[in-house]
């Protein structure tokens, strides 16, 4: 299982900030779509399941891919790590098809498959040659209500996940600190609630949770299905009305989530990880912003550009600033989480040299801030890094996979096929006086929480004394 959280390096990175990394990280924006390959098709089932099909005819490959409008940011508050929790379990079986089947299925015709849990989607995938489709519609379909949970399997799979937490959270002190600053820039939002969970609510979480979980959101009117690959849509819609169509809706699942929202913020805040096991301090700094779907028009796509300008590659500002200039830090970057259903973050990161302290490189970043906000970035500038990430978005659709989730992810949080295939556009319509508006009025102090991870030094034993 893959657990797929919010910080990374633009929207389609999939790292978490949890320090969770999704294992197919994707090289650009999840609204990088460019208009040089054909529009996918869409067409919707009675019972409400979309399907996006789109056209790759290279090889005679496909990937399915499965997102449920579902994730941790939706789990009854005291469940945290449900929705994480329930992916793994969807792998138990059902009554036709018992628990491996389905699996050892996918590695006998040479596919691979997997899943993923984010704050606002889980999905599940398989990619396989093009004449075993049918047959993965058939097990998908049927675990999308059939699936059978039985103590003596959940029980130990809360223990993988356990386990899971320890190696990538409570083991991985650049993890916990990304948990500590979400969960401080999220004063009444559920996306401050790590998507693996709090351990001890994690703890608790049993089969009647999972059960409950599934039942009130796993549904065909909850889903969309991405077909990428060696397909039209012809061919798959009587696939899809066999397979999908005969499930039912759920009439209970509301047309629009809704969400506790942030209050207007007020204060800076900050946070201080100590831990023994830091080798390298880091200096991170997240502000609350609008995401691609909350955002007015253009601000998203100058966003983009403005974490493209400050903290991509040797030569954005910050590098420029921070490692190449004055020699403070050994990394700087920025990047933007624009793939949200609610207002998101925009993240600075860097690593401090050794001997060189905090002060000295919040100051510099400051400085770099402060220039964006008052002085347009050069037109030479400006077009290198609009030309980038149109470039980036480009080189990506040669993976049918990454296409898959571009879309997949995209209509998950409400943006629309035209949203995706027109970012090309916005990007260019981008002006350095956008991108100076944006910093000036996104990256106010008082909407940010910077987090700051040293190392701890302090003996064991005055620790037990304390």
């Amino acid at each position: 299982m893959q657990l797929m959280t919010s910080l990374h390096r633009r929207i389609f990175q999939f790292v978490a900030a949890t320090g969770l990394l999704f294992a197919m990280a994707l090289p650009s924006s999840l609204t990088a779509q460019t208009v040089t390959s054909d529009p996918p098709t869409t067409f919707t089932l009675n019972n409400g399941l979309t399907v996006v099909v789109i056209p790759d005819r290279r090889t005679p490959v496909v990937t399915q891919m499965i997102w449920y409008k579902v994730g941790s940011a939706d789990e009854t508050p005291g469940k945290s790590g449900l929705a994480h929790f329930l992916e793994h379990l969807m792998f138990k079986g059902t009554a036709k098809h018992p628990q491996g089947e389905f699996s050892q299925t996918v590695l006998k015709i040479g596919g691979n498959e997997n899943a993923f849990t984010s704050t606002d989607y889980t999905g599940y995938f398989q990619r396989v040659p093009r004449e075993q489709l049918g047959r993965m519609m058939e097990f998908e379909a049927d675990r999308m209500t059939g699936l059978v949970l039985k103590d003596e399997n959940v029980l130990p799979e809360r223990d993988v996940v356990l386990e899971e937490y320890n190696m990538r959270v409570a083991n991985n002190p650049d993890a916990r600190l990304g948990e500590q600053i979400m969960a401080a820039l999220y004063l009444n939002h559920p996306y401050g609630r790590p998507v693996i969970g709090w351990r001890h609510e994690i703890e608790k979480l049993n089969r009647e949770d999972a059960l409950a979980f599934y039942r009130r959101f796993y549904a065909p009117n909850n889903a969309t299905l991405v077909i990428a690959g060696d397909v039209d849509a012809a061919e798959i819609r009587p696939i899809v009305e066999r397979t999908f169509g005969q499930i039912p809706a759920q009439p209970s699942i509301a047309p629009r989530r809704l969400r506790p929202q942030e209050p207007v913020p007020t204060a800076p805040r900050t946070v201080t990880l100590a831990d023994p096991n830091v080798q390298q301090t880091m200096l991170r700094r997240y502000y609350l912003v609008p995401s691609a779907t909350t955002a007015s028009p253009q601000e998203s796509a100058a966003l983009d550009v403005l974490a493209q300008l400050m903290g991509s590659g040797s030569n954005s500002k910050l590098y420029r600033a921070l490692v190449v200039d004055r020699s403070l830090a050994v990394s700087a970057s920025a990047g933007y989480q624009g793939t949200a259903l609610d207002p998101t973050q925009f993240m600075i990161s860097a690593a401090p040299k050794p001997g060189v302290n905090f002060a000295d490189t919040e100051a510099a970043i400051d400085g770099v801030i402060a220039d964006m906000q008052q002085n347009p970035v050069s037109a030479e500038n400006l077009e290198r890094a609009k030309t980038q990430l149109i470039a980036e978005a480009i080189y990506a659709q040669d993976n049918q996979a990454t296409m898959a989730r571009w879309y997949g992810a995209a209509l998950t949080v409400g943006l629309s096929i035209e949203d995706i295939r027109s970012w090309p556009d916005r990007v260019r319509a981008v002006t350095a006086e956008q991108v100076r508006d944006v910093a000036k009025k996104w990256l106010d102090k008082k909407r940010s929480v910077t987090g700051y991870l040293i190392k701890d030094t302090t003996p064991k034993s005055e620790e037990k004394r304390s």
